[in-house]
């Protein structure tokens, strides 16, 4: 095996944690020996980020029951996690008073405070923190600019407000608010909030030799060859033991007929209709924007067009989505769609897969994937929906002009959803995506450089096949819709 480079130390634990929890559960070891994950992990008595090895064993034995699938002990449960003994070294108070502090005599903070909570003591400002509620007027009226902002990292990152902090400053994560976007996963700097993973789940069903297990694999995957090619990465899903591999993108390819002419019909009524592919902005959706959950497309997302299409074939198949995107678990996991997909994995457990049975997908030769279109390949990256529905659309009814709004990354996602919340929108169709960038900046992702899209924009151009059987016969007898 070749030694990996990761983005981040955060990247390199998880991998070596995730990728001994599936070597033990394909070797039919780990109620045995997962005890000794720690140990093995975090040798010596040196310890490489924390205060000392035990707090580090108490991490990587924590991480290792998200990895098995296992709720955290103390946890409240639901698909990201707050591993408490890594939650640490984040300033408990997001707003300070600085140096810059010149005790000036006009005491705007003290003034302006709507609780009272800044007060003078040596001709300067002290902020009462059993008072503060951390509304920033303080600093927004300052003169001097003197009070910092250093607001949590992974508080910052979430766009719905969802997390906070309770006892002893410990991270929480409000499951009714969170729309499992992964951005706090992300963003934490101490690896402190994870997912819970489905890995054990995926070798043991590999392992059923008389059962047929599809890959569906999400065309962002392409941005994620950096060390071999996507035709030795496909190579390397069929040593795993998959029978098939399918594109994604060949689902996207199926929807966009039927969700062309839901837009159609939407400009006719001058209404509008938002993306339904990214399953943290239609959660975005549901949970902070109930006025507009009609508004979402019934389309179902290219994932599921994709299980739907393998199944009907093949009712007895058993399917594995392989992405970058957290949420998708939940998506999987939804009364709507759990009989379609029966595993989720990311790319970062991929990899751990791939450890597990040692396999080197650069050593692999290169076996060709051909199903999709570069419409459907495209839809990886922010805009890319919106460029094959508008394609779609000029060959089904070429005097049709909708108005459509792309949004890149959930702030924008969020800006646009609270504008239109009580008024009349000014488009027809709304293309959400909650990662900067789209799908390729997943939060699962392991490549986030900016030559990302270049892999893809390669990736989509790479098209041979030719298609020859229209999409709309293919998918006739497969139900694309929610409904």
């Amino acid at each position: 095996m070749i030694e990996r480079k990761f983005e981040t130390a955060i990247q390199q634990i998880r991998y070596e944690v995730m990728g001994m929890v599936a070597k033990m559960a394909l070797d039919g070891e780990l109620e045995a020996l997962k005890k000794t994950i720690p140990h093995r992990i975090i040798q010596g008595t040196k310890p490489k980020f924390r205060c000392c090895v035990h707090k580090e064993r108490a991490i990587v034995r924590d991480r290792a029951f998200l990895a098995e699938g296992e709720d955290l002990p103390y946890s409240d449960g639901g698909l990201i996690q707050v591993i408490e003994p890594a939650c640490e070294e984040c300033p408990i108070y997001r707003f300070r008073v600085t140096e810059a502090c010149r005790g000036c005599i006009t005491h705007r903070c003290v003034e302006n405070c709507p609780k009272k909570a800044i007060l003078i003591a040596d001709k300067k400002a002290i902020i009462d923190y059993e008072s503060c509620i951390e509304c920033g007027i303080c600093k927004k009226v300052c003169p001097y600019d003197a009070i910092s902002d250093t607001q949590r990292p992974c508080i910052k990152a979430c766009p719905v407000d969802a997390i906070s902090y309770g006892e002893n400053q410990i991270a929480r994560i409000d499951q009714a608010k969170c729309i499992n976007c992964g951005a706090c996963v992300y963003q934490c700097p101490f690896g402190a909030i994870s997912d819970k993973s489905h890995l054990v789940e995926a070798v043991q069903l590999l392992k059923e030799e008389k059962t047929k297990v599809c890959a569906i694999i999400a065309p962002s995957i392409a941005s994620q060859c950096t060390e071999s090619t996507l035709e030795q990465v496909i190579t390397a899903l069929l040593k795993l033991g998959f029978t098939s591999i399918h594109e994604a993108a060949f689902g996207a390819d199926l929807i966009l007929e039927l969700e062309a002419k839901e837009i159609i019909e939407a400009v006719k009524k001058d209404e509008f209709l938002t993306s339904s592919c990214c399953p943290s902005f239609v959660e975005m959706i549901r949970k902070h924007y109930p006025s507009l959950a009609d508004k979402i497309s019934p389309v179902v997302s290219p994932m599921i067009a994709t299980a739907r299409w393998i199944k009907n074939k093949d009712p007895q198949a058993k399917v594995i989505f392989i992405g970058p995107c957290i949420s998708k678990k939940a998506e999987a996991m939804n009364e709507n769609t759990q009989n379609d997909i029966d595993i989720v994995i990311t790319f970062e457990e991929l990899l751990a897969l791939f450890f597990a049975y040692n396999i080197e997908p650069s050593e692999c030769l290169e076996t060709p994937i051909n199903e999709a279109s570069s419409y459907g390949r495209a839809f990886a990256y922010s805009g890319g929906v919106s460029t094959a529905i508008q394609h779609k659309i000029s060959l089904l009814d070429p005097g049709c002009k909708p108005k459509i709004v792309t949004c890149n990354g959930s702030a924008e996602c969020a800006k646009l959803l609270k504008s239109v919340k009580d008024k009349k929108a000014d488009f027809n169709f709304v293309e959400g995506m909650t990662c900067q960038k789209g799908c390729i900046g997943g939060p699962s992702s392991f490549n986030h450089s900016g030559k990302a899209k270049s892999f893809i924009d390669t990736y989509s151009k790479n098209v041979t096949s030719n298609q020859k059987e229209c999409m709309e016969e293919i998918g006739k007898d497969i139900n694309l819709t929610l409904l």
